[in-house]
């Protein structure tokens, strides 16, 4: 399966860089539905099969033009939201941005059993991602498009797919709109082909470390 993990459109979150992830969350920015909109010709040369949102209500919005172009129903699910924040939840200060960091990537790294203060642990957070990608893989589609957020796609593509490591995903910014292109089965494996259009291969340089949604680390984050 070829899969098109996006990130949603900017949000007036995003602009304050606050850890917003509870559902349903806020819609676009005038630049986010922007974003949004140029997403059916950045894709048009994706045969997109299934298209898929989360249940916050920025993914769905980001998801429209795309099922306008393609004809697809938008089948929303839980399991692609963002990676709850819990106690952390609309903070953006600096103690906050690095409680969420090192919880997001130490579950990319394996300690599942640690829990966002008053969230999910890794293992609830993987396992519902894990659901809905599995989901889409059994359908037989050949392409499938889904538009999640940022700590979300990172974490999962730096603990299932094979050529990326916690290192990579942390230091990888994902701007709004940036989409990741994966291939493969959970019974087989997972690569990533292309992040934000750049090819994963050796000579990929890593940019300035960011923040867990993909904002510079100095700069702050968004849910």
């Amino acid at each position: 399966m070829r899969l098109l993990l996006i990130r949603h459109g900017q949000t007036p979150s995003n602009v304050e860089h606050l850890l917003d992830t509870a559902v349903p969350g806020p819609g676009l920015t005038p630049l986010g539905q922007q974003q949004a909109a140029a997403l059916p010709q950045a894709l048009a040369g994706e045969e997109i099969g299934a298209l898929y949102a989360s249940t916050l209500l920025r993914t769905q919005l980001t998801a429209a033009p795309l099922a306008a172009r393609t004809g697809l129903e938008v089948r929303v699910r839980d399991g692609i939201r963002e990676l709850a924040a819990g106690d952390l939840e609309m903070r953006g200060d600096a103690d906050a941005v690095k409680t969420y960091l090192r919880t997001v990537f130490a579950w990319a790294a394996g300690d599942m059993e640690l829990r966002m203060p008053g969230g999910e642990n890794g293992e609830e957070a993987l396992r519902r991602l894990d659901a809905v990608i599995g989901e889409a893989a059994d359908s037989g589609v050949r392409t499938v498009a889904m538009v999640s957020h940022g700590a979300a796609i990172r974490m999962w593509a730096a603990a299932r797919a094979g050529n990326v490591d916690v290192d990579f995903a942390a230091a990888h910014a994902l701007e709004n709109t940036g989409v990741v292109v994966i291939e493969g089965t959970p019974a087989d494996g997972w690569r990533v082909l292309t992040w934000e259009g750049r090819s994963l291969g050796p000579e990929a340089e890593a940019p300035e470390a960011s923040g867990p949604t993909g904002e510079p680390l100095s700069g702050g984050v968004d849910g």
